[in-house]
């Protein structure tokens, strides 16, 4: 397989998905793991003015052109997920093949931002504080043992996106995927026949609302075995490489 078969990892809520190396793990795929705006060294479009999901979608729209090798495969995860979606209803000439892992298909899936989009920007805050400040916290309450690389992998993740940004992500999220035209969206996702498959935490499943139309069309669907919803955090090289199946088998 070529090096430029591309996937483009779309992060979530908190990004991104270059800390733990996926190029590494399998050299004979090109992983492109950028931070959206509002994350890492990229700036928020417009200063967060109009800030969108499908804003987002736009801007891995522009990275996909700039490379000028084709469509390329687009993973997308928990947020990232309605991001990768939304962009492969508005440019699927871009897009070789979907790759949802635990993507929001519904608000049931927005759990988390939901709570913080109901809070107000001073609340969120203080509570994005504390949690910045014990990552061995944060990632027990997901039942993930604290082990030094991912102690350290969790200090990354959570400075690297401002308050204001997290807050403005949740509150798109509750915005765009609440209604109809985002299930639409999906649908017609789906019904176009883009080989789609879904990625799981073992642990996370049963708790991710993915329709029945999407789990039937799905060309695959893999739970990764004891893991939960940051299975990449958890288990990097066997994520790594259920992904890269997904793709030379397709």
């Amino acid at each position: 397989m070529p090096i430029t078969t591309n996937v483009v990892m779309i992060h979530g809520l908190m990004g991104s998905l270059s800390y733990f190396e996926p190029q590494k793990r399998v050299p004979d795929l090109r992983w492109l793991t950028p931070d959206l705006p509002g994350y890492g060294a990229t700036p928020m479009q417009d200063g967060g003015e109009g800030f969108s999901l499908r804003g987002q979608a736009e801007h891995v729209r522009d990275l996909i052109l700039n490379l000028d090798e084709g469509p390329c495969w687009v993973l997308g995860h928990s947020v990232g997920g309605a991001i990768a979606m939304m962009l492969a209803e508005a440019h699927p000439e871009l897009v070789r093949g979907l790759i949802s892992v635990e993507g929001n298909f519904t608000l049931n899936d927005a759990f988390w931002c939901r709570k913080v989009a109901a809070m107000s920007v001073s609340e969120w805050r203080a509570s994005y504080s504390e949690m910045q400040s014990d990552p061995e916290a944060w990632l027990t309450r997901a039942e993930i043992e604290p082990t030094v690389e991912r102690l350290e992998w969790a200090r990354r993740i959570l400075v690297n996106q401002s308050t204001d940004t997290v807050h403005a992500v949740a509150n798109a999220v509750v915005r765009e995927t609440a209604g109809a035209e985002y299930q639409d969206s999906i649908r017609r996702v789906v019904d176009s026949g883009l080989p789609l498959y879904l990625l799981s935490g073992e642990r996370s499943d049963a708790g991710w609302d993915v329709p029945e139309y999407v789990r039937a069309t799905a060309l695959q669907s893999v739970r990764q075995k004891n893991t939960g919803h940051m299975m990449m955090l958890e288990a990097p090289d066997e994520f790594c490489a259920i992904v890269a199946d997904f793709i030379r088998f397709s």
